[in-house]
């Protein structure tokens, strides 16, 4: 069967010449939330497992503004543990751009993205530098590099060759670094079952309160350790009638 369409995040890891070859793959995981539901994320990995071992949780309401001539009110919502499909194996094929090159080490002056482009497509369109005439840039806003690329073949590789280039910019001439532009398609790619260790999915949630409302009723809940809860880190509350998208990254903490 396909494979769901998955967005991830790749960093290139130099250490040595040994690693030349290495990536380090951080996935990006779009986990869609359904209406009357609500996403909760712990400090404490026990205390997300403890939540959802109980299953079913009853929530009090009367702490609502909205609610305050009942004394006591309650909701039953239930606890599931979060599973994502995260990628066990990938393998890429990885191509050399023949009319392109990598633009690093720019220098911090405090201008534009446009106004740094244009100076690059002057100096790099420029036949006595070693260019010629630039069919596209690109400024990567992810690691603030600049892609070039020349309406003919050729040009890029003596440019690679030099590895470097003082360009004129201001006031004074800065060093950048040229580099290949590598393209990569996505040959294979393997995905394992995973359950978030922090994070744990409410369902079953009556559309009774407003959205701050029942947020609010909800952290109060699970905050309190006489309810087998702990410390909130986040919460995601989507009402009934509405869905939600959750963005979810590496847990570096």
């Amino acid at each position: 069967s396909a494979l769901p369409e998955k967005k991830m995040i790749f960093k290139g890891l130099t250490v040595n010449k040994e690693d030349m070859n290495k990536l380090m793959l951080t996935p990006l995981i779009h986990y869609p939330l359904p209406g009357s539901s609500a996403l909760i994320t712990f400090e404490d990995v026990k205390v997300a497992q403890r939540i959802i071992d109980m299953r079913e949780h009853t929530v009090e309401l009367s702490c609502g503004v909205e609610l305050e001539e009942l004394d006591r009110c309650r909701v039953r919502v239930q606890a599931v543990p979060v599973e994502i499909l995260l990628p066990s194996a990938l393998e890429v094929r990885l191509s050399q751009s023949s009319k392109s090159i990598l633009v690093s080490d720019l220098p911090s002056l405090g201008i534009s993205n446009e106004a740094l482009l244009d100076k690059l497509e002057l100096f790099f369109s420029k036949t006595k530098n070693g260019g010629s005439e630039v069919e596209s840039r690109e400024f990567l806003d992810d690691s603030g590099q600049v892609v070039l690329t020349f309406t003919k073949d050729g040009v890029a590789e003596p440019l690679i060759a030099k590895g470097h280039a003082h360009v004129p910019i201001g006031k004074g001439k800065y060093k950048v670094k040229i580099s290949p532009c590598m393209s990569g398609d996505i040959t294979d790619l393997q995905l394992q079952p995973s359950c978030c260790p922090r994070t744990v999915l409410l369902l079953g949630i009556p559309d009774v309160l407003s959205e701050e409302s029942m947020r609010d009723a909800l952290e109060i809940h699970f905050q309190k350790a006489s309810r087998g809860g702990g410390e909130v880190d986040a919460l995601a509350y989507v009402p009934a009638g509405r869905t939600g998208v959750a963005v979810f990254v590496e847990d570096t903490g």
